[in-house]
């Protein structure tokens, strides 16, 4: 069983409809206190303190033998997701005026989605358990739709939910073009890369 340390519902359908047994426990990292310049490692960077912090507290919730019982039997995953259109990085959209101004500009372009992964595994993710941390890129060609649907579709407040401002299992499916890689990760996490990873724990992916 995993400890999907996200309240993202996209990443809990995915698991679900793979099969594989969860809870969640959301970990409380403030995003904002961590930056980087390179957007793979930034999203790395965030789903290692998604689960690093996650792992931390149900280290705190138990004893220490009953916690090492528990933690042997759970995986923590944390997530993190970013668009990176012509070069900058969008995270959600903070308001609807933003949402519309990102999506007049992606109309018809490509991005890159972007999702960082960390599956802790073993004694409360300390250096006798093992993590594995990687980026996964899923490059997205948007349809190029007129200002009306633009409207449309941000007035739904899906947007506004959503990393890079779209939801591909939602509304905003019918907004993208193309896909070129993983899809699960356009949803919000790599169901390859987690299947590699559960076969062979302590796995580090370039």
């Amino acid at each position: 069983m995993l400890v999907l340390a996200s309240a993202s519902p996209a990443r809990r359908r995915l698991l679900a409809q793979a099969g594989i047994a969860h809870r969640v426990q959301v970990s409380g990292v403030d995003e904002s206190l961590h930056q980087h310049v390179d957007p793979q490692l930034l999203v790395q960077q965030l789903a290692r303190a998604k689960a690093e912090a996650v792992a931390a507290a149900l280290a705190e919730t138990f004893s220490e033998r009953l916690a090492e019982q528990r933690f042997d039997a759970l995986g923590v995953l944390g997530c993190d997701s970013l668009l990176v259109f012509e070069g900058e990085v969008f995270g959600k959209p903070q308001d609807p005026a933003e949402a519309q101004a990102r999506w007049r500009r992606m109309a018809g372009g490509w991005g890159e989605l972007i999702t960082g992964h960390c599956l802790l595994t073993g004694c409360h993710g300390q250096p006798n358990g093992n993590r594995s941390l990687a980026a996964v890129v899923t490059r997205v060609q948007f349809a190029a739709i007129s200002d009306a649907e633009i409207d449309a579709y941000v007035a739904s407040g899906e947007p506004l939910q959503c990393a890079g401002g779209f939801a591909l299992e939602g509304r905003g499916g019918l907004l993208v073009e193309r896909i070129e890689g993983c899809f699960s990760n356009v949803i919000g996490l790599s169901l390859p890369l987690l299947r590699s990873w559960l076969r062979d724990p302590g796995r580090v992916d370039p």
